[in-house]
């Protein structure tokens, strides 16, 4: 009886444990108390209009999270990628056509990606050159990318896009009655999205160049000895990010309609979070794509749920600083737990020594 209450006691305190190691799993219960709490509140929240608004808010993030998600990998912090995004969006809005049918809107989308994967090259050159760390050479690109742009473009805000990429705007994929504007819609660009999701997934999974990245995310001395190509990686990631981030602000301005130099001031936080959320470890070398767009999603759903709820929206930014921190502590509980749950998982092995006894033969084997 006594080893029947032990064998429960420590399943539940393991069942516990992965849940705190597992932030993706913690992800989706915090995404459904926040829905399960709204639509308490507010019956009619939870609506095709509501699901179609989040997916518009994260679509952006999304690309940028992913670039975030990549350096991080490595065991690098990029703030420059919103600064690569409007710069690449802004040039690439002057460079398009003015008149023209959908199809040229792919013009605006290859120009960006290339002046994205340049800035990306100059962090890596100033990362590597200079050998300080990834935080301080993007906070300082950063700045030199966004002074640029004001320099040349004086701050003007372009409110008549190309032609193309209003057409772009307007072409949806879905359309749907609404409760608010009397339908709501879901546009095309959600396609190219969901592409570059799968491509840097399917990218990490099953290409030795992406488990180059999780490996130098592991230490740099270590993924030498295994005869990782560091500085080829470095250079590779933070063009990737940056083709990303470019990528993500001409999807950004052609949805908004308008090209505004400061549309990004102050957002980094958003999508820093959303990355550390989704449990892409600070220190690098573990991460996963599922885990990044659990966390936009996570953080769009509070934006758009503060207001239902009664919050003012004043707090946003304060309510995602939270979740930053809760992100980055249970990281920190996580990597403390981990001797306790080999403890756990011995225990358990013991009580059943047939099993055990077959598990060692098969790895014998």
């Amino acid at each position: 009886m006594k080893k029947n209450i032990h064998r429960s006691t420590r399943q539940k305190s393991s069942f516990i444990y992965k849940i705190v190691a597992n932030q993706e799993l913690l992800l989706v219960f915090l995404i459904i108390m926040i829905l399960g709490s709204v639509i308490m509140k507010v019956p009619g929240f939870f609506s095709v209009e509501t699901l179609f608004n989040i997916l518009r808010d994260s679509m952006v993030n999304v690309v940028f999270a992913l670039g975030v998600f990549l350096v991080l990998l490595t065991g690098g912090i990029d703030v420059s990628f919103l600064a690569i995004g409007i710069t690449s969006a802004y040039l690439a809005v002057l460079l398009t056509p003015e008149q023209g049918n959908i199809t040229l809107a792919v013009i605006p989308f290859v120009v960006a990606c290339v002046i994205g994967c340049a800035m990306g090259a100059i962090n890596a050159v100033v990362v590597i050159g200079t050998r300080v760390s990834t935080l301080i050479a993007t906070l300082a690109t950063s700045a030199v990318f966004m002074g640029t742009l004001f320099a040349f473009g004086g701050g003007v805000i372009i409110n008549n896009l190309p032609e193309p990429l209003e057409i772009l705007r307007t072409t949806n994929i879905i359309t749907a009655p609404g409760a608010v504007r009397g339908t709501t819609r879901l546009n095309v660009l959600i396609l190219l999205v969901v592409a570059i999701v799968f491509i840097v997934w399917a990218f990490l999974r099953w290409t030795i160049a992406g488990r180059s990245i999780f490996a130098l995310g592991g230490g740099e001395e270590a993924a030498q000895r295994a005869a990782v190509p560091v500085k080829l990686v470095k250079i590779m990631v933070a063009v990737a990010a940056g083709g990303l981030a470019g990528i993500a602000g001409i999807t950004f301005v052609t949805l908004a309609g308008t090209a505004d130099p400061t549309a990004f001031t102050g957002q980094e936080l958003n999508v820093i979070a959303a990355v550390v959320l989704g449990g892409t470890a600070i220190t690098g070398g573990r991460g996963s794509v599922r885990g990044t767009i659990l966390g936009v999603i996570l953080i769009s759903l509070i934006r758009t749920s503060l207001v239902p709820l009664g919050v003012p929206a004043i707090w946003q930014q304060t309510m995602v600083g939270i979740m930053l921190v809760l992100g980055v502590s249970l990281q920190a509980l996580s990597a403390r737990t981990k001797p306790v749950r080999a403890i756990i998982e011995n225990h358990s092995q013991t009580d059943c020594p047939e099993e055990s006894s077959v598990k060692n033969f098969v790895g014998e084997q």
